[in-house]
């Protein structure tokens, strides 16, 4: 049978390796295996549910019959709640005209490459990075990669940027990152502020310029010291070449309601809400209004952020010191110390391991294969965010962890790291 003719675009765009793996560890849980599931950046409803008043918000809003289109750019109340829960809570001040809102933050990332980026265009991006590599690829741009290190938390360093700016379009960073849970310091991100600063006042008047991505949908959520960075407040010469973006996808464990934002140049604001309009990627009616009443309900919303972010960073310190306790007992794995979002980065080195059977673990995915067979532990590997396939190092998200399944789960996979030789 011959192959089916479609596009080039088609032919050639990978999907969604972390749904596809997703899928496959929520097929064999229905059918009835016991896995400790660790893969999607989501979070289990009946463990994290949406705070109590904006689900009630969200019910009166269906009843009082909000269930038209909205406006294309978001409907102005909730772009005015926006505009001051995030002055109010990061000091920064976007007026509704410099706020677009979308069905979460997957369509705002899409038409920011699109409003920017060009066929040719040279694109930055450090991996492991979410999906960075497929947008650049949808847009047809160049892709400049930069291999980032657990010495640098996994982030793309001043000097990585210095290398590569010249003739560069976009530059994206996500911090808090997913899918490492480690956070560019406000020292590093001022440094690389300063080097697009200077590169746009390079360029010519009918240049292009170049801009940043801020990707920052885990920033309310840091753990320990940890503190989130912005780089219009550091650097408010940054606004005219910074995009965000943001939602309440993470903030409120609400990845299923589809509410985001982007906070940018009002030029480009209105570029993305002309191509998002002819997606209709839209945030439903009834949730951007109740959602715009929630982010105006300071004191429950730092109730609620207390509680979830407490145990969020319970369930991720104590995996993190059963993967600390298991190095200390000279297995081949590790852990960074977390600190921020839902995710821990952690790292299983066991090719060239032979297993009790006699075979030799000679890749990465052999790797990944033995720990879900034998320990029931699904993880990410970071080749699925960009990263070599060789790559030891694995996303970990605490969305869906059972806190009382932790100690079993280390039982079992201990178990599996001893039958290794």
């Amino acid at each position: 049978m011959s192959q089916l003719k479609l596009s080039h675009l088609a032919g050639t765009l990978i999907g969604s390796e972390i749904v596809k793996l997703g899928n496959a560890i929520s097929e064999r849980i229905r059918n009835g295996e016991k896995i400790y599931n660790f893969t999607i950046g989501d979070f289990d409803p009946a463990i994290f549910p949406i705070p109590e008043k904006l689900e009630e918000l969200i019910i009166e809003s269906y009843k009082s019959r909000n269930t038209s289109y909205p406006a294309a750019e978001g409907v102005l109340d909730l772009r005015q709640s926006v505009s001051r829960f995030i002055k109010e809570r990061e000091g920064i001040e976007y007026h509704s005209n410099e706020i677009q809102i979308a069905s979460g933050g997957r369509p705002l990332i899409y038409t920011v490459f699109k409003a920017i980026v060009d066929r040719g265009d040279k694109v930055i991006y450090g991996v492991p990075s979410w999906n960075n590599n497929h947008y650049t690829h949808m847009t047809e741009a160049e892709h400049c990669v930069i291999e980032c290190t657990p010495e640098n938390n996994f982030m793309p360093t001043p000097d990585d940027i210095r290398k590569n700016i010249k003739g560069a379009s976009l530059i994206c960073i996500c911090t808090p990152q997913n899918p490492t849970g480690t956070t560019l310091s406000g020292q590093s991100l001022a440094e690389i502020c300063d080097l697009i600063i200077e590169e746009n006042h390079q360029r010519g008047e009918n240049d292009k310029k170049l801009y940043l991505m801020f990707d920052q949908m885990y920033w309310t959520l840091t753990f320990g010291d940890t503190v989130h960075a912005n780089p219009v407040s550091l650097r408010p010469d940054m606004k005219p070449y910074t995009v965000f973006v943001d939602g309440i996808s993470k903030v409120f464990a609400a990845t299923g309601v589809r509410v985001g934002w982007a906070l940018g140049p009002e030029a480009v604001i209105a570029k993305m809400k002309a191509i998002l309009s002819h997606l209709g990627a839209w945030a439903p009616m009834a949730e951007q209004k109740a959602v715009a009443k929630y982010l105006l309900e300071k004191d429950a919303i730092d109730q609620y952020l207390v509680h979830f972010k407490s145990e969020i960073e319970e369930r991720l310190r104590k995996i993190h010191a059963g993967f600390i306790a298991l190095k200390q007992k000279g297995y081949s794995v590790d852990s960074v110390t977390p600190q921020a979002a839902i995710y821990l980065t952690v790292k299983i080195d066991l090719t060239g391991k032979t297993t009790a059977e006699g075979k030799k673990l000679e890749t990465q995915q052999e790797v990944t294969s033995y720990i879900l067979s034998e320990a029931k532990l699904a993880v990410v590997p970071f080749s699925a965010f960009g990263a070599g396939s060789s790559s030891p190092w694995y996303r970990l998200s605490v969305g869906t962890c059972k806190k009382e399944e932790i100690p079993e789960m280390f039982s079992k996979l201990e178990a599996a790291l001893q039958k290794l030789r």
